[in-house]
């Protein structure tokens, strides 16, 4: 019951994440959009009041009329809308998530037993827990300090996103060593939505706080705070196609158990952030094809690294005859024309057509003898290599039986050993009380449905999940060498 508990909650949770997570990204492109659509009041009046822009839409039967304030209007209303619980409550359920499913099972999920630096490869599981909220926690740390040394009066946006993009490679490949499979993905997106939700808690709400605390005082608010907001809401509409993407890979062995996971990742963060240029310039009235078939480029970069290659089909076996060698095992010319004399002088011999004067005269009696006897002696020479060669090849065709056998039999125990703990209608595998993606092994017959899905799954790493069982690469040998 206690697990069955921790799954519905981790469905709730997730059902929540998603929500809050599709409230604040629509909000936040709607707002870029906006920003970036408005147009110069066409009112001297407007003007007057200190409008910067305007912008007339139609939606669901109704038209609506934007204004921007470049300060401040001459007054504020009291119920004047707020964005920031939407952001909140993305990251705080996300953050749960994350508890619930990796930190409460880090030995499964978090730590990377393959990776190259043998620390990480050795972690506990608190040390692992430990090292992922300290990846969060540096994530931030490092790119707010870039925000704040490179452009402080976003003045060098263009350099700071360069140095964010180069952060953003960084992250990819430390998580890839620090973290197994999923997690890595996992956690290089969290860092940009931490990254995200924090530029609203430090720099934006903070921000329009001040100016609004200004205006009702009649004061002038300082000018920094607006656009010091508009960068890392820039930044934050930049991360958001990457970050979707990122959360949602865990369902995509292909990409996070590649050599060049890191690399995917790269790929993936530029091409997002390009595509989402294209829509942010065309916003404002500009179309930039360049920008979508960049990041379309990129998309078939990471396509070409994880797409399988072609192995080598192993060629049949053809059985060769056993050819005499040129040296001396081949008899010469005259071996071969006395061995037909003799031959031909046994078939005389042997025949009652000759004359016993001829016998005599070719041989004698006690040559004679021999010949007679030689045909009986090869025949039963023959015979017994005759004997030989089919207990050879009976042998050889009950040992093919017994591999043959072996090799059917040995997938089935492997999954058995590796994969039932998990996926099974009853699972034993600690925090699962269901089997996972709906597959359970029970039966033979479960196993053989979904043969190629478990060659797949073994063959790219992804399973077992995070290699608990210990399976060797010999055993993942045997898995993808399964045939029917």
């Amino acid at each position: 019951m206690e697990t069955f508990i921790l799954e519905f909650a981790n469905f709730m949770l997730r059902w929540l994440h998603v929500i809050a997570a599709i409230a604040w990204i629509g909000e936040s492109i709607y707002f870029v959009m906006l920003d970036n659509g408005l147009k110069k009041p066409e009112s001297e009046a407007c003007r007057k009041k200190g409008v910067f822009g305007e912008m007339w839409a139609v939606h669901g039967g109704g038209f609506y009329h934007n204004q921007k304030y470049a300060t401040s209007p001459e007054k504020l209303p009291d119920d004047l809308h707020w964005s920031f619980w939407k952001s909140y409550t993305t990251w705080l359920s996300g953050f749960a998530l994350f508890i619930l499913l990796y930190m409460t099972n880090p030995a499964f999920y978090l730590i990377n037993t393959q990776s190259d630096w043998a620390w990480a490869a050795n972690l506990t599981g608190w040390q692992a827990n430990l090292t992922a909220i300290l990846f969060l926690l540096s994530g931030w740390i490092i790119y707010n300090e870039l925000c704040k040394r490179i452009s402080p009066n976003m003045e060098r946006d263009g350099l700071l996103s360069i140095a964010v993009g180069v952060m953003m490679i960084g992250v990819a490949y430390v998580s890839t060593q620090l973290f197994a499979g999923r997690a890595a993905f996992l956690m290089t997106g969290a860092v940009m939505a931490t990254a995200m939700s924090a530029n609203v808690f430090f720099w934006i709400i903070p921000g329009q706080r001040r100016m609004v605390n200004a205006m009702k005082n009649g004061e002038e608010p300082n000018p920094l705070d607006g656009k010091r907001g508009k960068q890392r809401s820039v930044h934050n509409t930049y991360f958001t196609l990457p970050v979707v993407l990122l959360m949602i890979s865990n369902h995509y062995a292909f990409t996070y158990t590649h050599e060049y996971a890191w690399v995917i990742m790269a790929l993936f963060i530029f091409a997002g952030a390009t595509i989402r240029q294209f829509f942010v310039l065309m916003h404002s009235g500009q179309i930039k094809p360049a920008y979508p078939v960049a990041g379309v480029a990129m998309i078939m970069v990471a396509f070409w690294i994880v797409s399988p290659q072609a192995a080598p089909q192993p060629e049949a076996p053809v059985a060769q005859l056993e050819e005499p060698s040129a040296g001396g095992n081949e008899p010469s010319a005259e071996e071969k024309s006395a061995s037909a004399e003799e031959k031909k002088s046994s078939a005389q011999t042997n025949d009652p057509s000759q004359p016993e004067a001829v016998k005599v005269a070719e041989g004698g009696d006690t040559e004679a003898s021999a010949a007679k006897q030689a045909p009986q002696e090869e025949t039963a020479a023959e015979i017994d290599e005759q004997t030989k060669a089919e207990t050879v090849e009976s042998g050889q065709e009950l040992e093919s039986e017994v591999v043959h056998e072996e090799q059917q039999e040995g997938p089935f125990a492997l999954v058995e050993q590796h994969c039932a703990s998990c996926h099974s209608q009853a699972p034993t595998q600690p925090g699962f009380s269901a089997p996972p993606a709906g597959f359970a092994f029970d039966k033979r017959e479960q196993i053989e449905r979904t043969k190629a899905k478990i060659q797949a799954a073994v063959a790219s790493g992804y399973m077992p999940l995070g290699n608990m069982t210990g399976m060797s690469d010999e055993e993942r040998a045997v898995i993808a060498a399964w045939r029917e």
